[in-house]
């Protein structure tokens, strides 16, 4: 025990240094560095540095992307007063498919995959894609389904009993699953959030001009999402009546911002069928 808190002290030591750390004069540095390098490799003359100027320009060419942090934190205030509101009784999801679908710890993985699909898709529109049209479609698409599970939450609360009692097997799946299990309420549920999000990034990714080449990243996105959506199940988070709700929120959000995609897909349905139809006859 002795031996374990002198580590946790010495741990605790080396992080507090580094969060002391001053980011933006260490910024500044790296950055008039690289400038000063650049200059004198180059061997040519260039504007002079100023710290502030770096920060202006960054601000300036980005600040697209504060509208959804704004909306994160927004949301996580929200989200939070709702798991927290004393809430006499709640309506209970559950049916009859739900107790088919049997425990499996495993899917904790793509479940916690997630949150960095989530947050490197949003980053990847902020900062390297170009077409901000593309952006401005997946996150109104984000905020417009998280908005309507908030009001869904607080006008209908509502929780789910399908959590296991016991675990079938103990391993370190199964510890992360309790971890999950007492860090995340089984309330607040419906339409679940994990299957929209997926499905409103994968939908953003399949879209986007700039990766129209790359199927890789469109089967990758594909296979993903089927995990998560499937690990909210098998996992016990979430109802398939939360998933179906998730996957109509989703199909109404594509609908919604990317109706060009969508009568482009009908019209090719509707002529395809139509020459089904004469070659038949």
């Amino acid at each position: 025990m002795l031996k374990f808190r002198k580590i946790y002290h010495v741990f605790k030591i080396f992080f507090i240094k580094i969060l002391c750390i001053d980011l933006k004069n260490l910024f500044v540095k790296v950055f008039q560095k690289c400038y000063d390098c650049y200059e004198k490799n180059c061997d040519v003359n260039l504007i002079p540095f100023e710290e502030g100027e770096i920060l202006k320009q960054f601000l300036s060419k980005y600040r697209h992307g504060l509208v959804i942090g704004i909306y994160s934190i927004l949301y996580i205030l929200v989200f939070h007063y709702l798991e927290s509101r004393p809430i006499h009784s709640y309506h209970i999801v559950h049916t009859v498919f739900d107790d088919l679908i049997p425990f499996c710890e495993f899917f904790i993985i793509p479940y916690l995959l997630w949150f960095p699909y989530m947050v490197l898709a949003v980053v990847y529109f902020i900062f390297f894609n170009k077409n901000r049209h593309e952006y401005y479609q997946l996150i109104f698409n984000l905020m417009m389904g998280m908005t309507i599970f908030l009001i869904v939450s607080y006008a209908y609360p509502n929780a789910q009993h399908l959590r296991p009692v016991e675990f079938p097997r103990d391993n370190i799946f199964t510890d992360v699953v309790r971890w999950l299990y007492k860090t995340d309420t089984p309330t607040n549920i419906l339409p679940s959030i994990h299957v929209f999000n997926s499905l409103a990034i994968h939908m953003s990714l399949t879209n986007c001009q700039a990766l129209r080449g790359k199927k890789n990243v469109r089967i990758v996105s594909f296979i993903l999402t089927m995990l998560i959506i499937m690990s909210t199940m098998f996992l016990k988070q979430h109802s398939v009546i939360d998933v179906c709700m998730g996957a109509t929120l989703a199909l109404f959000g594509y609908l919604l911002f990317y109706p060009e995609r969508s009568l482009s897909f009908s019209r090719n349905a509707y002529y395809n069928e139509r020459k089904r139809k004469k070659s038949e006859n």
